[in-house]
């Protein structure tokens, strides 16, 4: 019901706020035509973003793109489950996930799934972790007493991957270095800090929901444990440049995936099973599932495309400006705010707006480095929701949108205080 009345909202506060640009503002006649048969890559279309009509198109080839890669992992997937790679991944985090999610049962699939997810999340592979958060929902889909409500585990590991807790964010470097940043690095900790606050305040406010005591001695442990191996990991980068923690990231990260892959194959072979076949298997899952959330991805998009080409950021950051400059506030926050407002909504937006933050105001200014931050620090919330219930039916979504926003809100107070903390 909630994802229901904040698309409902998307959409009513959208075409309300074109009809009064259209009514009322010279020049905004033909906002009605752009909202619909707009394409980004019309010269003569003065919004510079897609349409409704577009947007489903951009929807479903996102789902057809996410096909290959879903079929790749998910067939893994299966490979490893037939071997009982997973089934000995649940027993590693066993421990530690029987206190954080009570309701699973021990030793049961679905804690391999999450750990690969949350793996793949920490070291930026977007098009790994998809396909292994998706399994992960599909496992606690199984134990779900009512399928069409979302489950209390379902609850805590999506809050938990929308997060974003993530090691390197290599994608904004690159953009800064592009951009000719002085030290294109620097926003490497901060972003660093504000995932892993925001993870740690999801963590907290679905555990109070739950009433799951996170002071027990195992959950203590295995946080202090992660923040050590991540603080000396930050050790390490810190001493390297630009190029140095590309190349380190690259290795780390796409190396582990090839690691992972032979791990599988070879565990398949050492239990004799028919690794292809058991590969085919799993595939024709991904088939399924990228065909599965079609409806609930072109749905959130067109809304959200609504709210773009009807100027209705533009509102909302110049009212949010105009306040705090009332209140003799300093302002410089409000013009990184765009990329933080939008990065719920859609990624690629998100990294359009701090592409046009750095050109207007510059690579090293306050704005830009704020705007790579918000960036860097968190996941696409809405398209979260949208992919990963829609992907096994949940409709009632129960408390999760609420927590997933208000952690996104922590970790963009967050950001702002480590930007005027580190920059000034």
């Amino acid at each position: 019901m909630a994802l229901s009345r904040i698309w409902s909202a998307f959409i009513i506060v959208a075409i309300v706020v074109a009809g009064v640009k259209c009514v009322f503002i010279d020049g905004q006649q033909d906002i009605f035509n752009w909202m619909v048969i707009g394409k980004a890559d019309d010269p003569a279309n003065p919004l510079k973003l897609d349409g409704i009509i577009q947007t489903c198109w951009v929807a479903v080839e996102l789902c057809l793109k996410l096909i290959g890669i879903l079929a790749l992992f998910m067939g893994l997937m299966s490979i490893a489950e037939r071997a009982g790679g997973i089934r000995l991944l649940s027993r590693i985090v066993g421990p530690f996930f029987s206190k954080l999610f009570p309701e699973i049962p021990k030793g049961h699939p679905s804690m391999g799934h999450m750990i690969m997810n949350f793996s793949a999340n920490l070291l930026g592979l977007d098009n790994a972790a998809t396909p292994f958060g998706l399994k992960a929902m599909e496992s606690l889909q199984e134990i779900n007493p009512s399928k069409d409500v979302a489950s209390n585990p379902q609850i805590m590991f999506l809050c938990l991957h929308a997060a974003g807790l993530n090691l390197i964010p290599v994608s904004v470097i690159a953009i800064r270095a592009s951009q000719n940043a002085s030290n294109p690095t620097d926003i490497f900790i901060p972003c660093l800090i504000v995932t892993f606050v925001g993870t740690i305040a999801a963590m907290l406010m679905v555990s109070y929901k739950q009433k799951i005591n996170v002071l027990q001695p195992v959950i203590i442990t295995w946080i202090l444990s992660l923040s050590f191996i991540i603080a000396l990991l930050v050790l390490y980068i810190t001493s390297l440049n630009a190029d140095g923690i590309k190349s380190f990231s690259g290795i780390l990260s796409n190396g582990l995936i090839l690691l992972v892959f032979l791990l599988i194959i070879l565990g398949g072979i050492y239990k004799k099973i028919d690794v292809f076949d058991a590969f085919v298997d799993g595939a024709k899952n991904g088939f399924e599932t990228a065909i599965k959330i079609v409806p609930y991805l072109v749905g959130m998009l067109v809304a959200i495309s609504l709210l773009r080409t009807s100027g209705t950021f533009d509102v909302v950051i110049s009212g949010i400006k105009n306040f705090f400059a009332m209140l003799g506030a300093d302002t410089r926050f409000v013009e990184g705010l765009p990329t933080a407002l939008i990065r719920p909504l859609s990624g690629g937006a998100a990294r359009g707006m701090m592409v046009s933050t750095m050109e207007t105001y510059g690579p090293d200014s306050f704005a830009s480095r704020l705007s790579g931050i918000f960036q860097g620090a968190s996941d696409t919330t809405f398209y979260v929701i949208a992919v990963y219930f829609g992907s096994v039916n949940i409709k009632n979504t129960r408390y999760a949108i609420g927590t997933m926003l208000l952690a996104d809100l922590v970790g963009v107070c967050t950001a702002i205080g480590l930007c005027y903390l580190f920059f000034g």
